[in-house]
């Protein structure tokens, strides 16, 4: 095949055309969506399909969302081949035909020029409900994939232009707080239309062969970035594994391993997990692909552009069919995109990091985290939210730098954001004690994890339903080049419930009702250190300290650094040398 001949000028325009039509998309999803969970934490994801169709640009978004929008667009495609119109709109969630979870719900819009599909522009989204005995879908009592939510296959919504008011009407008349529902919906349906026109001006000013050109191209270069990578790691096999650890399933702690074969510029990933549990943290093949890109690309670290390009030359098997990491109907399955992704992705980045231990890196902290649903008097509606701020935890420590602060957790990797509290209690009938980040939390190391946060919350004047998922209640995120931890209490998540002056710690998935006068504080884990910590100078430590990042207790503990003036932190050189002479 004759590789096209392209203008670099060229290219270079229609290079930024599409990556502007990407961040227009997620700008009208972000302006236009109606819920918190869209329009302030931005659990949302963007992507351009040529006809093939292979992905030609993902956004800079949520990794849960994109690696598995690559099999799924397929299966989607495949579904409908030879019955795709102009004008058709495609609704999909369903991870028996490779979607991620069910409450992550996905458009797909086929983009017409002169007659002939040529590109497909595609919007996923986290609803805040989608049916179900649960609010908000995060069933830790289900046992089964239709005790959930509602399962969506492939399926029209628009037919030749025109609105299946029938089929919408049914989908939404199935999920609470409609509303909110409704107007995610048309965000998503908006966010199409916008990349649609943009890909047609740009076909009508280049012509589709330029276009379609340059497109090429631009998948090669992604694909040669990845392959001179490849080639620098040695030949060989490696394996890393990491353990899931049982967050109230009784069934024990897990370990997943992820097996990396290297050869030449090919790369092919084995994963091995245990059987499927009747339980909601079992994960469909299509969204186990977004955990090992997403522990591939934590290592490969490449410069855009970012397109199926990248794994030409990369394979991967997930596994026999009815495992954790590759199951199958009727698994439950709803927290699989935090519970098991993110163990899965440390599993494929310590495989990584053996074949080259120079690129190591920290692990950040996983998703531990909650959902609020009740009954809303101010306006006499229901209300429900995954309440995004609940799972920001630290970021991961590398071999140059501290971990970032409140950035993860490592599922969504710095793409979600809290948004304002004050805009959460105007939506909501609540009220936000606290959201500080917590002290003691980063991994210690000669570089610090970044720090996890505390969500403190209590609704105003009516009982609110809170769901608890995920994990990292008992195992912290771990440290990398012997970096280790010793106060772990600090280091990992937990739900604390107040009730009449008590306390209560709650480290399983569990569903509560929490009424007015009542607090439920999430606290979410830090990252993980780098190196070992009494390698970290004693002055850096006495700033942790006086930033409110490290106690006291956390300095002499964990960095063997005393303090001779505890007011004035003035550092005590002697027995700070005798505490990191004992280690």
């Amino acid at each position: 095949m004759t590789k096209p001949n392209v203008d670099p000028i060229t290219l270079s325009v229609v290079r930024g055309v599409l990556e502007t039509t990407q961040r227009e998309m997620t700008l009208a999803l972000e302006k236009t969506a109606r819920s918190s969970v869209f329009n302030l934490a931005h659990d949302y994801s963007t992507a351009l399909f040529n006809h093939t169709p292979e992905m030609i640009l993902q956004g800079q978004d949520i990794p849960i969302h994109l690696g598995s929008l690559i099999p799924a667009m397929k299966a989607v495609a495949g579904f409908f081949d030879g019955d795709i119109h102009e004008g058709d709109l495609i609704l999909h969630n369903d991870p028996d035909y490779a979607g991620s979870h069910i409450i992550d719900t996905c458009m797909y819009y086929p983009v017409f020029y002169q007659g002939e599909l040529v590109f497909w522009t595609v919007c996923k989204g986290h609803l805040t409900d989608i049916g179900g005995p649960v609010p908000a879908g995060y069933n830790p009592e289900a046992k089964e994939i239709f005790a959930e939510g509602l399962r969506i296959p492939p399926v029209k919504i628009w037919d030749k232009g025109k609105p299946r008011r029938d089929v919408l009407n049914m989908l939404l008349t199935n999920m609470r707080a409609r509303r909110d529902q409704e107007g995610d919906f048309n965000a998503l349906i908006g966010a199409c239309q916008v990349g649609a026109r943009n890909l047609v001006a740009l076909m009508d000013k280049y012509g589709k062969q330029t276009v379609q050109d340059c497109i090429e191209v631009l998948l090669d270069m992604a694909n040669k970035h990845m392959n001179k990578l490849i080639a620098q790691v040695p030949d060989g096999t490696y394996s890393g594994t990491a353990v899931l650890e049982d967050a109230g399933h009784g069934f024990g702690d897990f370990d997943i391993t992820a097996t990396v074969t290297i050869k030449g510029e090919t790369c092919h990933i084995e994963i091995a997990s245990p059987p499927q549990i009747p339980y909601f943290i079992n994960s469909y093949e299509g969204n186990s692909y977004s955990g090992v890109y997403l522990g591939l690309m934590m290592f490969a670290q490449l410069p855009p552009p970012y397109n199926e390009g990248l794994y030409r030359n990369v394979t991967v098997n997930m596994g026999p069919k009815g495992t954790l990491c590759n199951a199958k109907s009727p698994a439950p399955h709803m927290n699989c995109t935090t519970t098991p992704m993110e163990t899965l992705t440390d599993a494929v980045r310590l495989a990584f990091e053996q074949a080259a231990p120079d690129k190591v890196s920290a692990s950040w902290g996983h998703a531990n985290g909650c959902n609020i649903a009740g009954w809303d008097t101010r306006h006499d509606e229901e209300y429900v939210t995954m309440v995004l701020a609940s799972i920001i935890s630290g970021a991961g420590a590398t071999a140059t730098q501290d971990g970032w602060h409140v950035r993860g957790p490592e599922c969504c990797f710095g793409a979600l954001t809290s948004g304002d509290i004050e805009m959460l209690e105007h939506s909501y009938p609540i009220i936000i004690h606290r959201y500080s980040m917590m002290e003691d939390s980063g991994g210690a190391g000669k570089f610090r994890g970044g720090s996890g946060a505390r969500w403190e919350v209590e609704p105003l004047d009516a009982p609110m339903t809170l769901v608890t998922f995920g994990e990292g209640r008992r195992i912290p995120a771990m440290g990398a080049a012997g970096a280790e931890s010793k106060m772990i209490d600090k280091k990992v998540g937990r739900l604390e419930i107040t009730r009449n002056g008590q306390t209560e710690v709650i480290t399983d998935n569990v569903i509560e009702t929490i009424h007015p006068g009542e607090r439920a504080a999430n606290i979410n884990p830090g990252g993980g250190g780098f190196g070992p910590a009494f390698e970290r100078s004693p002055a850096r430590v006495a700033e942790d300290v006086r930033n409110g990042l490290v106690s006291i207790e956390g300095a002499r503990i964990e960095y063997g650094v005393a303090f001779a003036d505890v007011d004035a932190l003035q550092i005590d050189e002697a027995e700070t040398a005798r505490l990191r002479a004992s280690a």
